[in-house]
């Protein structure tokens, strides 16, 4: 195996972590108008500002720290393919954009909802928490399953359609799976991660929805393979179908560790397939197979790869050994009790109205 191929398994072991980490993020964002609603004045049940802070403070301490798996999977794919990076970012520029939008504008109202203490401010920075989960994890799949389906590229490898193209039947199932997938991973980190009646309501969301991510990802990953596939992406396919028939199994008994182990596993399985069937490309050509971008006429000179590997290897263990104590450090489950009073700033717009608008 040579440097390139290397770098080709790093940056799917990159996305594969991103979507893993991230995913449950985009879980508990997507999850937030649900099973932040509250049900009555009664504490132990919560009112809807206390279930939401409950739901953001599950993924308060690691959430910034999942988003540098995309930062540095970009980078990689820039500096070890530049050629994919360059056609791969021009063709799906406006899903990008948005994709980006969508993080940049969850990124301030999950800092920003505590600094005032408004119901109407911190409504809107829900919102904006909710849009910046609900785009990435819709477009993420779009994006990647116009990857393996192809793209019309040129002999110039340059993108020859527009963005409908991007819209296709295929593209749109992988856009609902991966969808459907993190919502999953986010209720059953929600299980895992709190407790109480939100732990409660969390495991019904975590069944219903793993029933449904079984049957859609199920047929998003036969489409996969039966299209794409090779005869060895069987394996990492089966393994995705049966870790999402445990996720259905362990989410009914309440095994909230098995559950999350389970969606884990079909992330990581579903990763494998998408970049095994692209292997020894990186983006076909739907126009003539002869403008394919592979791994040969993308990467960047053996010197670049070779520098970059020494910089992995002596980073990434410190990396991972960081992220994985603060897992371990902030893994107690958070309940409504633990949550204080808001501390935030009074609202400007508020004491403009008390004084009669001066």
């Amino acid at each position: 195996m040579g440097l390139p191929e290397f770098w080709f398994i790093v940056i799917a072991v990159l996305f594969g972590g991103y979507f893993v980490l991230e995913g449950f993020d985009f879980g508990v964002g997507m999850l937030m108008p649900f099973l932040g609603r509250g049900h009555s004045a009664d504490p132990a049940v919560g009112d809807g500002d206390t279930r939401r802070r409950v739901l953001l403070n599950t993924i308060g301490p690691v959430w910034d720290a999942n988003e540098v798996w995309l930062l540095t999977a970009g980078g990689a794919m820039f500096a070890a393919f530049g050629g994919w990076y360059a056609t791969m970012f021009s063709a799906f520029y406006f899903p990008l954009l948005l994709i980006l939008v969508g993080l940049i504008v969850r990124v301030v109202a999950i800092e920003w909802r505590g600094k005032i203490d408004d119901p109407r401010w911190r409504m809107w920075c829900d919102v904006g928490i909710g849009l910046g989960s609900w785009i990435p994890a819709l477009l993420w799949g779009v994006a990647f399953a116009n990857v393996v389906r192809g793209l019309p590229i040129g002999a110039d490898h340059q993108y020859t359609g527009g963005f409908f193209n991007l819209l296709n039947p295929y593209a749109l199932l992988g856009g609902l799976t991966t969808l459907l997938v993190f919502a999953t991973h986010g209720a059953v980190f929600l299980s895992l991660k709190t407790a109480g009646v939100i732990r409660d309501d969390a495991a019904k969301y975590a069944v219903r929805l793993s029933i449904a991510t079984l049957v859609v990802a199920g047929a998003f990953l036969l489409w996969t393979q039966l299209s794409y596939g090779k005869s060895w992406t069987w394996m990492p396919v089966i393994l995705a179908a049966v870790a999402a028939v445990g996720a259905v199994v362990a989410t009914l008994r309440r095994a909230e560790g098995l559950a999350f182990a389970a969606t884990t596993i079909a992330i990581a399985g579903t990763v494998v397939t998408l970049f095994g069937v692209l292997y020894p490309n990186v983006l076909p050509s739907t126009t003539d197979p002869a403008f394919n971008l592979t791994i040969g006429n993308t990467s960047s000179s053996h010197y670049t790869l070779t520098i970059m590997t020494w910089a992995a290897v002596f980073i990434t263990p410190v990396v991972i050994i960081y992220q994985g104590w603060s897992y371990w450090v902030f893994r107690q489950r958070i309940s409504l009790e633990q949550i204080p009073p808001s501390v935030g700033l009074p609202s400007l717009l508020v004491g403009e109205r008390s004084d009669g608008g001066k």
